[in-house]
């Protein structure tokens, strides 16, 4: 396929998104299904293309006067890839697969619109409902930190260190993928994103099948990290879902002490199995629900560390998942934070006296976190937070004190400050 064929077929594909109201990738995996001719080059352009599109969507919609998928296209490949007025028309020929001629109107509106007098949320490509929420935490760098959140991500990969003692090592075994060192975690190696928006097979390299690496966004190990687990302690990790965290808590503990594993919905708990035996970890036990019996009751005032990673909106996300930006709705978020409130609830009794609850969702937005924990704390006055520079300093990252950003009860990470996806972290402490 041609690139002028490339960008009809994204606007017919958000067109499919637009009529029927549905996730990106079943849109794209229909139009590749119906489109046996294009190539997986081609399918992986096309949705390149389209989430970019969607990354951008209220801002290319502004700057375009119109919101059409052929509009939000056009505006995106201004705003987003960079494109001048002449290529976009290049690319709009008219010929054979090429979307129609540009208008005047479309010419004009290319070549001098600007954000200049756009509101915040199409400044910062959101919805508007949740701006007076973002605007408590960020303030004036709204705007900028939403911006930071179009970007497309790097994809990031965690050193097992039971597998492989520095990450020198692993890095010098990829020398093809072009990693780098994460500039915060100190086990991170980072790929940053392809011009059509594929990533190399990591899963194919015989290091990864050896469990040398694991693909972790550099925030999310940065929040295990946070944790200060320790070789001997024992620790819940209560959300486990596909064990990301409990496979890098197992590395920090040196498969010395006891993790236990679990997760509400078992089905979630399903990949954690082979993942921990690839990752030579010996000292997890999975402990998978029945029905709505209690997997860990019997660990009850005994742990030392209760990992949350609750469930949330997964707003910190959004340069993976850009699609689901548009696709939030207040009930969604009110039905994250009574399952939050469940969880949290789930770790007190878990916590020993004088243990610790570590609290991490992938949101920004502060209802799921500082407002959630201050919420928790008063139905559990035992419990109060750990003030971050103590949290960093425990964990070894006190360089990370100028980076991240001290809320109430915690610190958020956001891409604009810290490259990473936008996590919380909070450590909660229980009284002796």
């Amino acid at each position: 396929m041609t690139p002028a064929a490339r960008i009809s077929a994204a606007i017919e594909v958000l067109g499919d998104i637009e009529t029927r109201r549905r996730p990106a990738s079943d849109a794209l995996k229909d139009w590749g299904l119906s489109h046996r001719f294009a190539g997986s080059k081609d399918r992986a352009a096309i949705a390149s293309l389209v989430y970019d599109a969607l990354r951008r969507k209220a801002s290319a919609a502004w700057i375009m006067g119109d919101n059409s998928p052929r509009s939000v296209v056009l505006g995106m490949l201004r705003l987003q890839r960079g494109l001048t007025v002449d290529q976009i028309a290049a690319l709009c020929s008219g010929e054979r697969f090429a979307p129609e001629p540009l208008t005047e109107t479309e010419r004009e509106r290319l070549g001098s619109a600007s954000l200049d007098e756009a509101p915040a949320h199409v400044a910062g490509d959101f919805p508007d409902w949740i701006a007076p929420s973002l605007s408590r935490l960020f303030g004036e760098e709204l705007v900028p930190e939403l911006q930071a959140l179009t970007a497309r991500a790097p994809l990031d990969l965690r050193v097992n260190a039971l597998k492989v003692p520095t990450r020198d090592e692993a890095h010098d075994a990829l020398p093809h993928l072009g990693a780098v060192e994460t500039p915060l975690s100190p086990l991170g190696l980072r790929i940053a994103p392809s011009e059509d928006g594929r990533g190399p097979a990591v899963q194919a390299e015989p290091e990864f099948l050896k469990g040398w690496v694991e693909i972790q966004d550099e925030g999310s190990q940065l929040a295990a990290l946070l944790s200060a687990v320790k070789p001997g302690e024992q620790v819940v990790d209560l959300c486990a879902g596909g064990g990301g965290k409990t496979l890098a808590l197992a590395a920090m503990m040196d498969n010395h002490g006891q993790i236990y594993a679990t997760d509400n919905d078992a089905r979630r708990l399903a990949p954690i199995h082979d993942r921990l035996t690839r990752a030579g970890v010996r000292n997890v036990q999975v402990r998978t629900p029945r029905g709505k019996a209690d997997a860990v009751s019997d660990l009850d005032g005994r742990i030392d560390c209760v990992l949350v990673d609750a469930p949330c909106t997964g707003v910190g996300t959004w340069r993976r998942n850009p699609d689901a930006k548009w696709r939030l709705r207040p009930g969604s978020l009110e039905t994250r934070l009574k399952e939050q409130a469940a969880v949290l609830d789930r770790a007190a009794s878990l916590a020993r006296p004088d243990g610790r609850i570590v609290y991490i969702t992938c949101s920004i937005l502060p209802e799921e976190n500082d407002d959630a924990l201050s919420s928790f704390m008063e139905r559990h006055p035992g419990f109060a937070p750990v003030p971050v520079s103590e949290v960093l300093e425990a964990a070894g990252l006190k360089d990370l004190e100028g980076s991240v950003r001290p809320t109430l009860h915690g610190l958020q990470m956001t891409p604009l400050r810290t490259g990473t996806d936008g996590f919380y972290v909070a450590v909660l402490r229980r009284s002796p």
